[in-house]
């Protein structure tokens, strides 16, 4: 038997779907939705375009090749959504240009120096001597990968 119910508290509305199982089986799963939100998104769509892109002629798509982000839930294949509009800061997970390489690394600005510090005890951290040869290339803003 399927049937949508509210629960009086919360106002949240829950979908209630019983099956006849063996008594060592789930016998009832709940799952709560967004109510209106989601009946508009059914309507038209989503747009990841929308939702993950705030400044469209500054974002680029790039495609993970590296394991040193890992820590950051950065894996191989995975497409990052980066943002050259954004300023580089510390903490931030930056796609930088270190002697002609593209490298994604986590950005640590101190007065005098940079470095760039993986998410993976495998790589070691670059301290970068000389600033003409390193640039921020731009901000990663979202990670897309495969469950």
């Amino acid at each position: 038997m399927e049937y949508i119910d509210q629960d009086p508290d919360t106002g949240i509305a829950t979908q209630q779907i019983n099956k006849n199982y063996e008594s060592k089986q789930i016998i009832q799963a709940n799952a709560t939705g967004f109510g209106a939100a989601s009946d508009d998104f059914m309507e038209r769509g989503i747009d990841l375009n929308e939702q993950l892109v705030s400044n469209k002629p500054a974002t680029f798509f790039f495609r993970v090749n590296s394991d040193a982000m890992i820590g950051a839930g950065i894996h191989i294949g995975d497409t990052l959504i980066v943002d050259r509009s954004i300023p580089p800061a510390s903490g931030k997970v930056v796609v930088a240009i270190l002697n002609g390489e593209f490298l994604v690394r986590r950005l640590q600005m101190q007065a005098h120096s940079i470095t760039l510090l993986p998410e993976n005890k495998k790589y070691g951290s670059i301290h970068v001597e000389h600033l003409e040869e390193y640039r921020t290339w731009g901000i990663v803003t979202y990670v897309i990968h495969h469950l």
